[in-house]
């Protein structure tokens, strides 16, 4: 197939597109600078020179493609809008990514026991998300509403994602900003006690699963990406076992919020966002292979810088 894809220099889109080559696709990727462009084309991909408030360039991409992915940003409601009005009426897949901090709240690190099915966030449910988070929310929804207008849209959403990207981009978010500020200051740091819990997945699970709907995801499915769970207490001590430094210790929210900004400290690394993906596993046979993310950090992260 040919395949347009956003956020290809990035961590999840670039990955997926080493994939899709892989397997045989023709790949057009979107790209906003010209350095990226020349990376891409070494990885076997085609780049398009754009952004996503470029809507033409979105527009024309997509009705060329056979199946569009967009792995950017999940909060860009423009481009996931483009895309989907491109796209009706021709039956082709659109996969839009998106995250599971749309089920967070603000615990400041407080363990939350609330456990999220995508039945849960059905539209018409009693399930509401944080202020925070209704953005996002409805753009995941006017993607899956595009499926009434004959478009195969599905959202994909991740839970923390690990490993090592494949192409441009080799890391992701939430465990390497916890890395750097543990190697800068040399101790690792949870937001207050740390027992707050996020569900895992391992970047390969992630991609594989991309693949899968691509070929067979149903219009209008939502699917939580995860396979297995974590409190941020474990996570940050398996990093400072990896680098070698003392126990991890509290770190205020507002101390938090100063390191590593808003979003990050309140929902990326201080909120609950515990979810289980009955749909990937029921609809598209999917089977991850990787089930934790201390293991992974203990064997991958080295004090060195660049590991």
């Amino acid at each position: 197939m040919r395949i347009f894809l956003t956020g290809a220099t990035g961590y999840i889109g670039g990955s997926l597109a080493v994939r899709l080559v892989e397997a045989g696709h023709q790949v057009r990727g979107l790209t906003r600078s010209a350095s990226s462009g020349a990376g891409l084309t070494r990885l076997g991909i085609d780049p398009v020179a754009g952004s996503l408030d470029d809507a033409a360039v979105l527009a024309r991409e997509a009705r060329a493609a056979d199946a569009v992915v967009n792995a950017a940003d999940s909060d860009h409601a423009g481009a996931a809008s483009v895309l989907a009005e491109a796209l009706a009426g021709s039956g082709k897949a659109l996969l839009h990514t998106s995250g599971s901090s749309i089920v967070g709240e603000a615990a400041g690190g407080e363990r939350r026991d609330e456990v999220y099915t995508e039945a849960d966030l059905a539209e018409g449910g009693p399930w509401r998300p944080a202020q925070d988070k209704a953005p996002r929310v409805a753009i995941d929804r006017g993607v899956l509403a595009a499926a009434r207008d004959g478009v195969r849209s599905v959202v994909l959403c991740n839970s923390l994602i690990y490993g090592t990207g494949r192409a441009l981009r080799a890391d992701s978010v939430q465990i390497p900003r916890l890395v750097a500020t543990a190697r800068r200051t040399g101790v690792a740091r949870h937001i207050g006690r740390g027992e707050n819990i996020w569900s895992h997945v391992h970047l390969d699970d992630v991609t594989d699963l991309y693949l899968r709907a691509l070929a067979d995801a149903a219009p209008g499915s939502f699917h939580f990406v995860e396979n297995g769970e974590s409190d941020f207490r474990a996570i940050t001590v398996a990093i400072a076992e990896a680098l070698g430094l003392p126990a991890p210790e509290p770190i205020g929210v507002d101390a938090a919020i100063e390191e590593w900004g808003y979003e990050p400290a309140v929902y990326a690394l201080g909120s609950n966002s515990r979810v289980r993906g009955a749909a990937p596993r029921a609809d598209l046979d999917w089977q991850p292979a990787h089930a934790s993310v201390t293991d992974w950090i203990k064997e991958n992260v080295r004090p060195e810088q660049g590991s």
